[in-house]
């Protein structure tokens, strides 16, 4: 019992002798601990909450990339035979294969490309074994050709008829203009007999009105269309206006009509105006013809307005345009995205060249036409647009000549060509006015 008594007395000592300073760091050392303990419970409490939004953000990343490659989306396509079937794809291949105007015209029949026989390749052209670097379904490896048709304001007459021929191996385009008057007897309405005719009211049938044009086309140029693009007339301000107006160089005053003019000189045509002086012919002494040259000046105006444009702002009017269905084409988004990245990054516009379909103005059943030079066309065909396929000889093509060789009265219009940049600097006769009767 003593012992136990002296125990605790000892212990009492021993606490009486502990100082207040050394009470004090006793305590402060507590509270350290019980800090640290708060802490670590604290860190664990987010490193719990962090990993749960992660999970979170995984799953949600994981449902949205299944979302956008499950065949979920009724999507529309078109035949060879123009029927309109309904499959179910992907949100990420509705964008890749959105062709949102196809619907107005319809699929283009077209040759597989393996069918050497059909389409002539050179002996070293193989398509099976060479790649241009593009996706694309072309009939042809290594070009890509484009029919570009601008409709008058009937939307039933072709009036700009432009073939656009990319050559992806030597990054090179080439454009054949196809003047609207060209006497066509055996495709064209047989009271016009003129190419422009073709579309809406052409002999041929059982085929949509762009199909029988590109059949024309094919048959007579012996050029294959991989696509098309059709614009009315009315849609072409909407367009203009869509990209930012076109910045230009006016050769002369147009007078388009009293209230509608466009001065000489450098200005941004706004839509409007750009399809005045689209549609202006009037004071031209060589009528449509003189409108198809100053065509070219438009033409080069709107290649350095969208080699300007960047890919994602370009891209970004395209798809405004095609959601108000402002043209027809059966090109894709994508496929119009990889023609863009083309043109920016191997076009100049030095290596771009325009020709125009020689030929002659004559008379047919009281209606003038323009009648085409066959054996100068054919050369043209061959030097320039058939760069992966042989040489055709003039009996493969189905040109009629109204004047026939050796009976020509003008040849102004044989070898007619022009280069983008020429135009571009000024160093052109196109759009000028008044050209047989002026004094200078």
């Amino acid at each position: 019992m003593e012992k136990k008594q002296n125990k605790g007395m000892s212990s009492q000592k021993k606490r009486k002798n502990i100082s207040r300073e050394e009470e004090k760091d006793l305590k402060i050392a507590a509270i350290q601990k019980n800090i640290h303990k708060e802490s670590g419970k604290k860190k664990g409490r987010l490193l719990n909450a962090a990993i749960k939004v992660l999970a979170v953000i995984s799953s949600v990343a994981i449902i949205i990339a299944l979302g956008i490659n499950m065949p979920i989306i009724a999507y529309r396509t078109v035949s060879g035979n123009n029927e309109v079937t309904v499959d179910k794809i992907s949100y990420l291949d509705t964008v890749k294969r959105a062709q949102p105007a196809i619907l107005q015209e319809g699929k283009l029949e077209k040759p597989a490309p393996e069918d050497k026989e059909k389409l002539d390749l050179k002996p070293d052209i193989d398509p099976e074994t060479i790649n241009d670097g593009l996706n694309l379904n072309q009939i042809v490896e290594g070009q890509y050709t484009l029919l570009f048709m601008g409709m008058d304001e009937s939307g039933r007459l072709a009036d700009v008829n432009w073939i656009f021929q990319f050559d992806l191996f030597a990054g090179t385009m080439n454009v054949l203009q196809i003047p609207r008057d060209c006497f066509m007897p055996d495709y064209a309405n047989s009271s016009t007999g003129k190419f422009n005719s073709v579309y809406a009211s052409g002999q041929e049938e059982g085929v949509t009105p762009l199909q029988r044009a590109v059949n024309c086309i094919e048959e007579n140029f012996c050029v294959v269309i991989d696509c098309y693009v059709k614009l009315n007339c009315e849609d072409i301000k909407h367009i203009v206006d869509e990209v930012g107006g076109i910045p230009i160089t006016l050769p002369e005053k147009i007078v388009y009509e009293a209230d509608k003019v466009l001065p000489a000189g450098e200005q941004v045509l706004t839509g409007q105006q750009a399809e005045w002086f689209i549609r202006f012919r009037r004071e031209y002494d060589e009528g449509d013809i003189g409108r198809v040259k100053a065509q070219r000046i438009f033409l080069a105006a709107a290649m350095e307005k969208l080699l300007s444009m960047g890919n994602t702002e370009l891209m970004s009017s395209m798809e405004e345009i095609y959601d108000n269905e402002w043209l027809a084409t059966d090109l894709s988004l994508a496929e119009m995205s990889m023609l863009a990245d083309f043109a920016s990054k191997r076009l100049t516009m030095d290596s771009v060249n325009i020709y125009m379909v020689p030929g002659e103005g004559a008379m047919w059943r009281g209606q003038s036409v323009y009648s085409i030079h066959k054996g100068e066309t054919i050369d043209i065909i061959n030097g320039h647009f058939r760069p992966y396929q042989n040489e055709i000889y003039p009996e493969e093509s189905a040109i009629t000549e109204l004047v026939p060789e050796g009976q020509y009265l003008s040849s102004l219009y044989n070898g007619n060509k022009e280069n983008l940049d020429d135009i571009s600097n000024g160093d052109t006769e196109d759009g000028k006015q008044n050209i047989f009767s002026r004094n200078d």
